[in-house]
């Protein structure tokens, strides 16, 4: 895998790019037939999951099988990195190249510190109350609403959120009063529209019951290689355009008219940018065996009288 840190006009850092080849199909791994999903980590079921046929939502039955792809992070390691996005971006991506139990297949990908969880609350309500809300409620079945906060974004955990006075969540407690806490390792699943939480179960229940922001760090896929380089030859070509039109502009005109790399190039810039880090679908493989397998699985995983069971009909 190889990394590539992005950042911004002012050189301030503003993701990881990951360029990930040779893993035709990931450990935690999304497939999917007629509306029904199921994630499965190294073949366990983790989660199944039947989008509702007018699409205004997610019927979900969560199992205990998921495991987290990032080792347990130490109060020292915490500290050391507090306040540094870039170097844990480095560390989880290197947790997620060598794991057996993560998303990441071939293609490219960001891991970025920003997410539309961050900027939506505007300071309305309380931190705690704020991300408490995101959360997607229900253990072992839920219901993923897509109509609301703007449809929908929310968190859904691939385990339940463990209670503030649970022992873990002590500990990361006193690291989000201090400042040192971890980010919380989210993964956007367009088939889904919402986040799972990859990794940082504890530490998003400690920021709740502390009412702070967690930091997170947001992994999507971006558009492929060869996407990026046809629109990087496009946007050159625009750039070439707007300096031969300014050039002719000041032949005419004299230097009052502005320079023409200082007004293209900012646009150039942040069409690059787009380009290397721009959200795209993220992939889900078929389901072999299609619908009839999907509900196996469930037959297997859920428990007599759930929402499952009743899904599936005689």
């Amino acid at each position: 895998m190889h990394r590539t840190d992005i950042t911004r006009d002012d050189g301030t850092w503003a993701g990881l790019s990951l360029d990930v080849g040779a893993r035709r199909q990931p450990d935690l791994c999304l497939f999917s037939a007629e509306r029904r999903l199921l994630l499965t980590q190294r073949s366990r079921p983790v989660l199944l999951a039947a989008v509702e046929e007018d699409h205004c939502g997610v019927e979900f039955w969560r199992t205990d099988g998921y495991r987290s792809p990032v080792a347990p992070v130490r109060a020292e390691t915490a500290r050391a990195l507090a306040g540094r996005p870039d170097r844990w971006a480095h560390r989880f991506a290197q947790a997620l190249a060598e794991s057996a139990d993560g998303p990441l297949h071939d293609g490219r990908w960001l891991l970025s510190p920003e997410s539309p969880l961050l900027r939506w609350n505007h300071g309305r309500l309380p931190e705690g109350e704020y991300w408490g809300s995101m959360v997607v409620e229900g253990h072992p079945d839920g219901y993923i609403d897509w109509f609301v906060h703007s449809g929908s974004w929310e968190l859904l955990p691939l385990r339940p959120l463990p209670d503030a006075d649970d022992s873990r969540v002590k500990a990361y407690r006193k690291q989000a009063r201090d400042g040192t806490l971890p980010p919380v390792l989210l993964w956007w699943v367009s088939g889904l529209d919402c986040h799972l939480v990859l990794d940082g179960h504890a530490r998003l229940a400690a920021a709740i019951a502390e009412s702070v922001a967690p930091s997170v760090l947001h992994l999507h896929r971006t558009a492929p290689g060869d996407e990026v380089d046809a629109g990087t030859e496009e946007a050159v070509r625009v750039y070439e355009g707007e300096l031969a039109r300014f050039a002719e502009l000041r032949a005419l005109h004299g230097t009052g008219v502005p320079d023409g790399a200082a007004v293209a190039g900012a646009a150039l810039a942040r069409r690059l940018r787009e380009l290397r880090t721009g959200q795209r679908p993220s992939w889900a493989w078929p389901l072999p065996g299609g619908e009839a397998q999907w509900r196996r699985v469930a037959r297997e995983v859920t428990a007599p009288g759930s929402w499952a069971r009743a899904m599936l009909g005689p």
